[in-house]
C-alpha cells in the first residue's frame, strides 16, 4: 500500500469515509444528507442582516465566465461535485462552521478553482456563509473577485494594528459568500503566518458569523513551511492534484506537510469528466 492509500486509510479510520457517494445509497435507501429536503430552514438573523449590505449580485452567465458554479448552470456537473463535497464537510463538523485550507500540490493544479467553488458551494445553502481568504502570498487571485483589487487585505490588516477586521472583509456579488484578497501590491512576508495576530485574525473570522464556513486558498504544497502552519490553524485539508499532471511522488511529499488527521481527500482536477475526490 503507498503512502497516499495508506494517509486517506488512516484519515478514514480516524473520521470516517470520505468517499463520495451518490444521493440514492445502495439498496435504494437515501443518503444521509438528502433527509433535510422539504423541511423548512430557519435563516439566522445574522444572514438576513448581511443581505443588507450585498453589492449587486452577478448573474449565471458571469459567473461562469468567472468560473464559479451557480445553481442555474444544470448542465455542469460540477455544481453537483462540490455541493456534495460540501455535504461532506458537513457531516464531518456536524454542521458546525469550520476552517478548511484547500492546498494545491504544485502550482497549477488548479487550487484556486477549488477554494472559491467550495465556497460558493456553501454559499448556496440559505443557512449558511461563506468566507475566502487568500493566502496563497505569491500568486494571488481572490483580488479578481472584488470590485476593486486595491481594497484592504491581510497585508493592510497586518501592517495596521489598529484596522478592524471587518475593513477587510468584501462582498464579491454573491450571496453569503465575503472574501478577503491579500491587499494592495506590497510583498507580505510568510511569517505573518506564524503570527500571533494571524490565530486572532482566523478566531476572530470564525467567531464573526457561528454559521460561516472559512476556506483558505492556500500555497501549493511545494512550499512546505506556509501549508504545515495554515494546515495547523485549520480544522481540515483538501488537497488539489491535476489528473495526468501530478505525480504520486509529488503527492506524497506534500502530505508529509499536513496531519493525517485533518486530511479531507484529495481532488483530482482536470480528469475527463469532472473534479473528483478520493
Amino acid at each position: 500500500m503507498s503512502k497516499i492509500e495508506k494517509a486517506l486509510k488512516r484519515a478514514g479510520e480516524e473520521r470516517g469515509n470520505l468517499q463520495l457517494v451518490p444521493a440514492a445509497a445502495a439498496g435504494g435507501r437515501t443518503a444521509p444528507w438528502t433527509a433535510i429536503v422539504g423541511q423548512q430552514i430557519q435563516v439566522p438573523e445574522t444572514i438576513s442582516r448581511m443581505a443588507e449590505n450585498e453589492r449587486k449580485l452577478l448573474s449565471a452567465d458571469e459567473l461562469w465566465e468567472r468560473g464559479i458554479i451557480h445553481p442555474q448552470h444544470t448542465g455542469d456537473p460540477a455544481v453537483q461535485v462540490f455541493r456534495e463535497l460540501r455535504t461532506k464537510i458537513n457531516q464531518q463538523s456536524q454542521e458546525q462552521n469550520a476552517v478548511i485550507l484547500v492546498a494545491a500540490v504544485s502550482e497549477g493544479n488548479g487550487g484556486s478553482f477549488v477554494a472559491r467553488n467550495l465556497a460558493a458551494a456553501f454559499a448556496l445553502d440559505s443557512a449558511k456563509t461563506a468566507l475566502l481568504v487568500d493566502c496563497n502570498l505569491r500568486n494571488p487571485s481572490v483580488h479578481q473577485l472584488l470590485p476593486k483589487a486595491t481594497l484592504p487585505g491581510l497585508a493592510d490588516y497586518f501592517e495596521n494594528p489598529e484596522m478592524d477586521v471587518s475593513r477587510i472583509i468584501h462582498p464579491v456579488g454573491i450571496a453569503r459568500f465575503r472574501a478577503i484578497s491579500t491587499g494592495g501590491l506590497r510583498e507580505i512576508p510568510g511569517e505573518y503566518f506564524v503570527s500571533m495576530k494571524m490565530r486572532r485574525l482566523i478566531e476572530s473570522l470564525r467567531e464573526r458569523y457561528r454559521e460561516r464556513f472559512i476556506v483558505l486558498d492556500g500555497p501549493p504544497m511545494s512550499d512546505i513551511a506556509d501549508t504545515r502552519i495554515l494546515s495547523e490553524l485549520s480544522d481540515y485539508v483538501l488537497v488539489v492534484a491535476r489528473h495526468g499532471r501530478t505525480t504520486n511522488a509529488q503527492i506524497e511529499s506534500g502530505l508529509n506537510a499536513i496531519s493525517s488527521r485533518k486530511l479531507l481527500g484529495i481532488v483530482f482536477n482536470d480528469e475527463p469528466r469532472i473534479p473528483w475526490i478520493r
